[in-house]
């Protein structure tokens, strides 16, 4: 492994397709190493921009652009960071010489639900939910007839919960429809309907494929809004059988994936039963918990693994939480304050993402502590949050 000097020709390149909060803790952890790293996103001033040796706005759905810049800059590794990247394109590039992180095959099928969905349960045969996909109205509430209520709706491709909602009784078909609708990515279209699973508590299993195999992390438990993550700990207490199952699972599906990079596998844990839900081929918004709980954060260990560099272990440090701070609002100018105050107790940490503005609601930094226990680091996590002021300024 050779990696040169950063701006001079023998640089080592890093293409971010996507720029967000975890696309920027990426961009710092191949910094670490000495790489070139460019970012991309559909806005300027993107979390990874801000870190970036370069940056590029472009909507990523635009094959003709992104492939402009991708032979223009001539990138060691593409690594994709969101959903919604114009797919047909990295695969093209792949197999003209190109390295897609963890491979394009990935990113392909998993940047909407229905080819994961279909690779997991299809092809994989691991338990999923029952589900329905559907391109109009009329299919939809066939689908919806099909599955019964109570069901989710997500669009196919959507990401942080976008898009997604519970249908409880028949009054909220027609509002499920327009949030799909609405939330996709790639604007209205196809969309999945999903049994309603009664499930205990639900996990995202960080694996890492790297070269020196597959290494799988503490299970991490979380919460979730309308499906946008807002708290997440580690570890998830499971039962031994489940936990098996879980990095049987784990190991099933990336596996057919391939590559090098990390996994964000969730599952449903009903019992010792386990339910694949998705997978992304990419860090994960409920790992940010690393940051606290490891040696080695999830973005570390993505860094590592695409840039072909061993994992020989990763060393669970305390029990940990990670509380998500959503700004509610409509504006460019988001302060905080009491920080201070955040910061007293022992065991918390503070990341501010730097995001330029928000319209409706939208995650702008997360709390992380340790504590002697899970509970213990919630805790200590929701008394840091109930410290901290946000003012919204007007634009």
């Amino acid at each position: 492994m050779k990696i040169g000097t950063p701006l001079t020709k023998v640089a080592k390149k890093a293409l971010l397709c996507g720029s967000g909060e975890l696309g920027k803790e990426v961009a710092i952890e191949l910094q670490r190493f000495g790489v070139e790293v460019i970012a991309l996103d559909r806005y300027e001033n993107a979390p990874a921009m801000q870190v970036a040796h370069r940056s590029y706005v472009l909507s990523m759905l635009d094959g003709v652009r992104l492939r402009e810049i991708i032979e223009a800059e001539k990138p060691d590794i593409i690594i994709p960071e969101v959903e919604a990247i114009a797919t047909p394109v990295l695969v093209e590039l792949e197999k003209e010489g190109y390295r897609v992180a963890p491979t394009a095959k990935a990113v392909w099928l998993t940047m909407n639900r229905e080819g994961i969905r279909r690779l997991a349960a299809e092809e994989c045969g691991l338990k999923t939910t029952e589900y329905r996909f559907a391109d109009n109205r009329e299919e939809f509430e066939k689908a919806v007839a099909e599955i019964g209520i109570p069901c989710v709706v997500k669009p196919i491709m959507s990401s942080s919960g976008h898009g997604q909602s519970t249908v409880k009784c028949e009054a909220d078909i027609e509002k499920a429809w327009q949030i799909a609708q609405e939330g996709g990515r790639a604007g209205a279209g196809r969309v999945i309907v999903e049994r309603f699973v009664d499930f205990d508590y639900e996990i995202t299993l960080l694996t890492v494929r790297h070269i020196g195999g597959t290494t799988l992390l503490e299970p991490i438990g979380h919460h979730q809004v309308d499906g946008d993550y807002r708290e997440s700990w580690q570890p998830q207490p499971m039962s031994e059988k489940a936990r098996e199952k879980a990095h049987e699972v784990a190991r099933t599906i990336t596996d057919a994936l391939g590559g090098y990079g990390i996994f964000g596998v969730e599952m449903f844990i009903k019992g010792d039963e386990v339910i694949f839900s998705e997978v992304s081929p990419r860090p994960h918004d409920t790992g940010m918990v690393t940051m606290a709980s490891q040696d080695l954060s999830e973005f570390a260990l993505h860094a590592r693994a695409v840039l072909g560099l061993p994992i020989p272990s990763v060393r669970f440090i305390a029990p940990s939480a990670s509380k998500a701070i959503v700004v509610e609002g409509d504006t460019d100018k988001v302060e905080f304050e009491n920080i201070e105050k955040v910061l007293e107790e022992e065991g918390v940490q503070m990341r501010i993402f730097g995001k330029p503005e928000v319209v409706g609601h939208r995650r702008f930094g997360v709390i992380l502590a340790t504590g002697i226990s899970v509970e213990d680091a919630l805790a200590k996590a929701e008394r840091a949050y109930a410290k901290l002021g946000v003012n919204i300024l007007p634009r």
